[in-house]
């Protein structure tokens, strides 16, 4: 794709990675095909291909973002099977990032838009905040009919209520800074990601996480002052806000790396993931910032990528049970991580299936439930019915937005891989397979 970025701009270093990005697009049209808003909406502006036309323009041109622009980059999921897809290698998320950033400086949003965004981005990376806000939603659950009837914010208002669970997870024993140790000669020493929403609405996850790392020879750090990845802003295009996330971050794990020595960091919710693994990249061009982002960015490791450099002992628990493991966008698309997960599983029992359209989202992308709730509906119910047809006993996934998307749809228990691995070599059963 020819640009014409005049060389003011091209002096920005985002703008010119967006150039060079733009130039690898050579409108093939191939991730059409797999971008679930297109296969849904078949509105050519709702695809990867129409979406950079409507980037290329806005940014080689300097416009302040129109409505046009906004309406369709706000319908991308930033999924990144287009990315998967593309033969040329266009690397889409950065690109989207960047546009999502612009949009962001330049563009007026209504009212009701602005304030429900505010709102997300003011408690959801809190986990205190965060829970207070879920014991609210409790409440507000028999008033869900009255809180969709109203205007503007209705249809988000009601999303929000029926993605709280249905009853308030107990906080965990183990939240906050703290290590645990190997059980017997230690084999490694990692730290965890706590989060933000997981550490609330599933503490479960990293509980078993860290029983499994303990039992498998490995100390478990939770380190002081961690929090929020900062991708949940990030994908709203607060920049400033996801950076000073990430940058706290930073300092405190290489604090901890200096210190005591780490061989990873565990993340247990891909989407956070696929965040940190970036921020090297997003602290390129940060004298202060450049190599520790690199260094941790580095370390950063799924749980299911550190397993596979341990020997798991399955003490035959979970034997031929049926797992239908869904594959969470930021996992096989925005790490490339597709068959750790699916091998950790059968070496320790279980009998895995694919599911059909594995590659197509289900509508949890961050906020985008919440966001734009009509189109993460039929995501979902596509995503349900095409994981009921394999008959499973479980749903295995290794992302909390997954879960708790999913699981709003189906009466098959929805578990994280790591509960599962953990059950299967040692550990307690899943509480929601009780």
């Amino acid at each position: 794709m020819q640009t014409n970025f005049a060389p003011e701009l091209l002096e920005n270093p985002d703008m010119r990675e967006s150039e060079t990005i733009l130039r690898t697009c050579v409108h093939c049209g191939f991730c059409t095909a797999t971008c679930p808003t297109y296969l849904l909406l078949g509105d050519e502006l709702d695809s990867p291909r129409g979406r950079i036309y409507l980037m290329k323009d806005m940014l080689e041109n300097g416009k302040p973002a129109s409505g046009q622009v906004v309406t369709h980059i706000d319908r991308c999921l930033s999924c990144l099977s287009c990315m998967t897809t593309c033969p040329s290698g266009v690397h889409y998320m950065h690109l989207v990032d960047h546009a999502r950033a612009h949009i962001e400086e330049t563009y007026q949003r209504p009212w009701h838009d602005r304030l429900m965004r505010s709102l997300l981005s003011a408690i959801l990376p809190y986990p205190g905040r965060f829970r207070l806000a879920l014991f609210g939603a409790y409440l507000g659950k028999p008033f869900k009919g009255v809180a969709k009837a109203l205007p503007k914010v209705g249809p988000r208002m009601g999303a929000m209520l029926d993605l709280a669970p249905g009853r308030l997870p107990t906080r965990s024993a183990q939240e906050g800074p703290g290590v645990f140790a190997a059980q017997g000669e230690e084999r490694g020493r990692v730290a965890i990601l706590q989060g933000c929403a997981q550490t609330v609405l599933d503490p479960g996850i990293n509980e078993a996480t860290i029983r499994l790392l303990n039992r498998h020879g490995i100390t478990v750090t939770q380190v002081a002052g961690e929090g929020c990845c900062g991708a949940l802003v990030h994908h709203m295009g607060r920049t400033e806000e996801s950076h000073d996330f990430a940058r706290r971050n930073i300092d405190v794990w290489i604090r901890e790396i200096e210190e005591n020595g780490l061989d990873a960091i565990i993340i247990t919710a891909s989407g956070c993931g696929t965040t940190i693994k970036d921020y090297g990249h997003m602290f390129r061009e940060d004298a202060e910032y450049a190599e520790k982002a690199a260094r941790v960015s580095a370390l950063a490791k799924d749980i299911t990528e550190y397993l596979e450099t341990l020997t798991l002992e399955p003490t035959g628990e979970a034997d031929k049970l049926t797992v239908a493991y869904h594959s969470a966008c930021s996992m096989q698309h925005g790490q490339q991580i597709r068959e750790a997960p699916k091998k950790l599983l059968k070496k320790a029992g279980f009998k895995v299936k694919d599911v059909p359209e594995s590659h197509i989202c289900c509508g949890s992308a961050g906020t985008y439930n919440i966001m734009q709730p009509e189109i993460a509906e039929q995501l979902r119910a596509r995503k349900v019915g095409n994981i009921e047809r394999t008959r499973p006993d479980i749903i295995a996934t290794g992302n909390i937005g997954c879960m708790t998307q999913i699981g709003k749809g189906t009466e098959i228990p929805i578990v994280h891989t790591a509960e599962l691995l953990d059950w299967a070599t040692g550990g307690p059963r899943p509480q929601a397979l009780e």
